[in-house]
Parts: C-alpha cells; sequence; structure tokens
C-alpha cells in the first residue's frame, strides 16, 4: 500500500499560516513609505524620558 498518497495534500511550502497586522500595503504599513528617521529618534526620546522618570 502508498501511505504516500493517503490524507490530504500539504499546504504550500513557506507559506504564512496567517496575515500580519502590520503586514506592507496595510494602512498602517503602506508600500513605499519609509518613517522619516526624526520620527523615531523623538519616540525613542519619548521612551527613554519616560522609562527614567519611572
Amino acid at each position: 500500500m502508498d501511505y504516500s498518497k493517503s490524507g490530504g495534500s500539504k499546504g504550500p511550502k513557506g507559506a504564512p499560516r496567517h496575515k500580519e497586522h502590520n503586514a506592507k500595503g496595510t494602512d498602517k504599513n503602506p508600500f513605499g513609505k519609509a518613517a522619516p528617521k526624526a520620527d523615531l529618534i523623538a519616540r525613542m526620546k519619548a521612551a527613554a524620558e519616560a522609562k527614567k522618570t519611572d
């Protein structure tokens, strides 16, 4: 008996199981738009200040 032919077929190799909430091409992360570095630095400084005051 050929056991390789029993059961359902396998899904495509390497396919994601679900969509990410921040996937490329969505409203939160549109294609071709990189976040400005100034915004990143401002967020990092704000987080450091918040952590320092704790």
